[in-house]
């Protein structure tokens, strides 16, 4: 089993309710979810999360949702079988009480699941929705840093270490409830420390030490020359620290904060976009929405302006100098032209060079499985440097250092894949 955190920073504090309660804020979800899995409960709970407790029924577009969780596909199929997979797995809490009673609790992660018309309906049963949205119990994790993950575990690790950032330490866990954590138990090959030691601990914490905001130790206790325990030593990264999320007043009281939430942004939501770009970049995607017309569905188209950073077309005025204006204006008038002239090609490159992106995730997408795992495997094996190959084992076909060697790649596997492109 496994502690689900959802993606934001620094909205709650330590999640123990009292220094001497050690076993509080302990949410259990069976650890045998996918990356895939794990992300989507993330984003859900976001999306819920300012109304979890006052709306038994949320609901989410399902290509936004593909979005969030950085799965750019169509294949509602997969979409299908994740949530599926969400209702069927089994939340747990055992934790003190505002009085100091134990209380145990058992509910599926979601108690039902729907796609009609594009859009995501779901629900929590009351009793964890009210868990989940304590802050004291549950802790918020990041979306962008989410997104960077690429293995289970890793991710699995990160949740469960990030709530104790601000006490130091996980305390320690048992091996037995650290293989659930991990979704691990159950399996004789993990019941060996030296197995476990391989394959899970040390490449989960490189990957959350590489990838997140904190950087976690591994110790380990020991009952003779047997390993019985682990605990987890946390600090923040400081190379990562741009991903933490400004939890002040002041965000909530600036302008661009109340246009987003006017437009029907959520508060957390809104409060990320600030912290991660901005508020003059999200101001400058507020207007350039604002400017479009017909536009059906303006929080996706937002949320979209702002990852693609959309920019209105800018009119080039014809230099038109005054002869008294001298042969320096001129100059510096056609300097400016030639400068605009550039900048719209280094656009139209940058705009070209996304359209192939979107063409190999398109393509990628409606591979099945097995296809999409062999192609992955031939790419990595044409490239010879080990920088490029982790870039791509992070970012996928979204690798901007393997762009080219990327587009080459599925042209020689599908020859027309970028046939209906301008300038093809």
């Amino acid at each position: 089993m496994a502690d689900v955190d959802i993606p934001r920073d620094r909205l709650s504090g330590p999640l123990r309710r009292g220094s001497v309660r050690k076993n509080v804020a302990a949410i259990h979800i069976s650890g045998k979810l996918t990356l895939l899995q794990r992300k989507l409960s993330n984003v859900l709970l976001l999306n819920a999360y300012d109304e979890l407790i006052t709306r038994a029924t949320h609901s989410i577009d399902a290509r936004t949702l593909c979005m969030m969780v950085g799965y750019n596909s169509n294949d509602m199929d997969t979409l299908r079988e994740a949530l599926r997979s969400l209702v069927e797995t089994v939340a747990e809490w055992d934790m003190l009480d505002a009085k100091g009673r134990q209380e145990w609790g058992v509910s599926s992660m979601l108690a039902h699941a729907r796609l009609r018309g594009g859009v995501c309906d779901y629900a929590y049963s009351p009793a964890l929705a009210e868990k989940l949205h304590d802050p004291k119990v549950f802790a918020l994790i990041n979306l962008n840093i989410q997104r960077r993950f690429t293995s289970g575990h890793g991710l699995a690790l990160y949740e469960n270490c990030y709530r104790f950032t601000r006490t130091g330490s996980t305390g320690w866990w048992p091996l037995e409830l650290f293989r659930r954590l991990m979704g691990v138990d159950g399996s004789s090959y993990y019941e060996s420390f030296k197995h476990l030691n391989a394959k899970i601990i040390k490449p989960a914490v490189a990957e959350v030490n590489r990838t997140s905001n904190i950087v976690v130790t591994p110790e380990f206790e020991k009952r003779g020359r047997s390993i019985t325990g682990i605990r987890f030593l946390i600090r923040e990264n400081p190379q990562l620290a741009m991903f933490d999320i400004d939890d002040d007043e002041g965000v909530r009281t600036s302008q661009v904060y109340r246009q987003l939430v006017d437009r029907g942004v959520g508060d957390r939501l809104a409060r990320q976009w600030i912290a991660e770009h901005g508020a003059a970049y999200v101001a400058e995607k507020l207007a350039y929405v604002a400017g479009r017309r017909g536009v059906a569905a303006p929080v996706r188209y937002l949320s979209a302006a702002i990852a693609g950073d959309y920019k209105a077309p800018e009119a080039v005025p014809a230099p038109a100098p005054s002869p008294e204006a001298g042969e320096a204006a001129r100059l510096r008038a056609e300097a400016d032209l030639a400068e605009r002239r550039r900048a719209e090609a280094r656009d139209a490159e940058k705009a070209a060079r996304a359209a192939r992106f979107r063409a190999v995730e398109a393509v990628a997408s409606r591979r099945n499985p097995t296809q999409r795992d062999a192609d992955r495997r031939l790419f990595l094996g044409r490239l010879d440097d080990e920088l490029d190959r982790e870039d791509f084992r992070r970012f996928g076909w979204s690798s901007a250092l393997n762009a080219r060697a990327i587009f080459a790649f599925w042209e020689e596997l599908e020859p027309d894949i970028f046939a209906a492109q301008p300038g093809n």
